[in-house]
């Protein structure tokens, strides 16, 4: 089977890149996390007006375009390239995702406009204390309150749970794994941001103390849809990750080339050479892995979950030794904090955790296969 990008994906990844790298220069990796906010909310605006980011996978009747995921992983590829601090993948990933998954019409009516408008952030709030991924390890407590439901307990390294102004929470009823919608100013919920160290993506500790929630989809049955929605945002973390690997490279290369010891460029000699090779076998086989998921995804195929977990597998670890290796390559210079290689190395390591590590996303294959 062949498989490649159209032309109008090619189109699209092309206006992204433009865009991105005259609207968010690597200096706003370094001066958005030391603001109040984090990420520029006009930037934000643009991103949902002018190119319609937000809406992009949306269905029409929910307020977006209609697009399918390939094109969102061909726009999470370019973010992830320019290392852009914002709550994209918490809101038009995790959230949207989340609720498409949930099949809740009604939800979906009422919430996915404002994601797709982007006048709404949204975010995912699942891990726990143990920052497991695992959907078997939530804890957080819900139960029926008058004609509502209330929540209670705490959630944590929430992604951008700080300033999302949509909280959709993972909790356990009486009836097993429930998906609940939050008011970010509902009574009840008080939020601290955590420390990272990865400034562009922030992580938040939400504590609930009988916090009013909408049901979102059946009492007990939030299982099958999250674990698709996780899915989901595994492939398009998968090509955030690949896109920052191929900048990393670029970078690489680009000095490699320029600069010059025992009077010829480095790029000449044989161990950097090897580094750069493997760093090419590595993005090229994550972005492969990358697309066919996000086909996969994108006409609901049965390969997703071990595609998914594949991703992950691999684009976790590319990243990180690409980032590494970028880091090696330019010497001295790579190792201060003036340069931007070590920035793209701390987003490759928070991002390697994200979704659970590697290790995780291994056994998941291990059980696909029926090991």
């Amino acid at each position: 089977m062949h498989f490649d990008l159209s032309t109008e994906q090619r189109d699209l990844q092309a206006s992204v890149r433009a865009f991105l790298a005259k609207e968010s220069p690597t200096e706003a990796a370094r001066e958005l996390p030391e603001t109040e906010q984090g990420y520029d909310p006009a930037l934000w605006s643009r991103m949902a007006d002018d190119l319609g980011l937000h809406a992009l996978a949306v269905p029409e009747e929910h307020g977006g375009i209609g697009a399918s995921f390939v094109e969102l992983v061909v726009v999470l590829e370019e973010m992830g390239r320019q290392l852009v601090p914002s709550p994209f993948f918490s809101s038009a990933v995790l959230a949207t995702r989340a609720l498409l998954r949930s099949g809740d019409v009604d939800a979906m009516s009422r919430l996915l406009p404002g994601l797709a408008e982007g006048t709404t952030i949204g975010t995912l709030a699942l891990t726990e204390d143990d920052g497991s991924w695992d959907l078997d390890a939530v804890r957080l407590a819900a139960e029926p309150d008058g004609n509502g439901w209330a929540l209670t307990g705490a959630k944590a390294f929430v992604p951008d749970g700080q300033s999302a102004g949509l909280v959709l929470v993972v909790a356990r009823s009486a009836a097993g794994l429930c998906l609940f919608a939050v008011d970010g100013d509902a009574p009840g919920l008080s939020r601290s941001a955590l420390p990272v160290l990865d400034g562009t993506r922030r992580l938040a500790r939400l504590e609930f103390d009988r916090t009013p929630a909408v049901l979102v989809g059946a009492d007990g049955a939030a299982g099958p849809g999250l674990r698709r929605a996780l899915e989901d945002a595994a492939v398009a973390l998968g090509a955030e990750q690949i896109g920052a690997a191929q900048r990393c490279l670029d970078m690489a290369v680009g000095y490699a080339g320029t600069r010059v010891a025992f009077g010829r460029p480095i790029g000449s000699f044989q161990a950097i050479k090897h580094k750069c090779a493997d760093m090419v076998l590595d993005i090229e086989s994550g972005r492969s892995a990358v697309w066919q998921a996000a086909w996969s995804v994108s006409v609901d195929g049965n390969d997703v979950p071990l595609a998914a977990a594949a991703v992950q597998a691999h684009c976790s670890e590319a990243y990180v030794r690409a980032a590494q290796q970028n880091i090696q390559i330019h010497g001295g210079i790579g190792f201060t904090w003036e340069h931007d290689a070590h920035l793209y190395l701390k987003r490759a390591l928070s991002s390697r955790e994200l979704l659970g590590a590697p290790d995780q996303h291994l056994l998941r294959i291990a059980d696909q296969m029926g090991l």
